[in-house]
């Protein structure tokens, strides 16, 4: 089992920033992609960015330029800086991590953290 600890959410105006961290518990599973996605209401949950093992970088075309995913892996956390917060950016955000145990891959939730951006 991999346990995720969220943090950094709130409230913020637009044009304000806030930085997501994603803390995930050791364990013997190896930890490969790690991202962020975010889910508002009445929509779908919809990928953010993610992170590989690795350091390569995807982004979800409505936020490049403006948020920034990165990771430390000594200390399994995940991080998303996110700059130049418009409204629409505003939804509950999770934590995702996909780990591997063997060769079974096995993906993990946070609990959410909400992001409110007023106008």
């Amino acid at each position: 089992q991999v346990q995720l600890v969220e943090s950094g959410g709130g409230l913020v105006q637009a044009g304000g920033s806030l930085r997501l961290s994603c803390a995930a518990s050791k364990s013997i599973f190896r930890l490969n992609a790690m991202g962020w996605y975010r889910q508002a209401p009445g929509s779908q949950r919809e990928l953010v960015a993610s992170i590989t093992s690795g350091g390569t970088t995807t982004y979800a075309d409505s936020v490049k330029g403006r948020f920034t995913i990165s990771r430390d892996n000594a200390k399994n956390t995940v991080y998303l800086q996110m700059n130049s917060l418009k409204p629409e950016d505003t939804a509950v955000y999770y934590c995702n991590v996909q780990a591997l145990l063997l060769t079974k891959q096995y993906d993990y939730w946070g609990q959410g953290t909400q992001v409110t951006v007023s106008s």
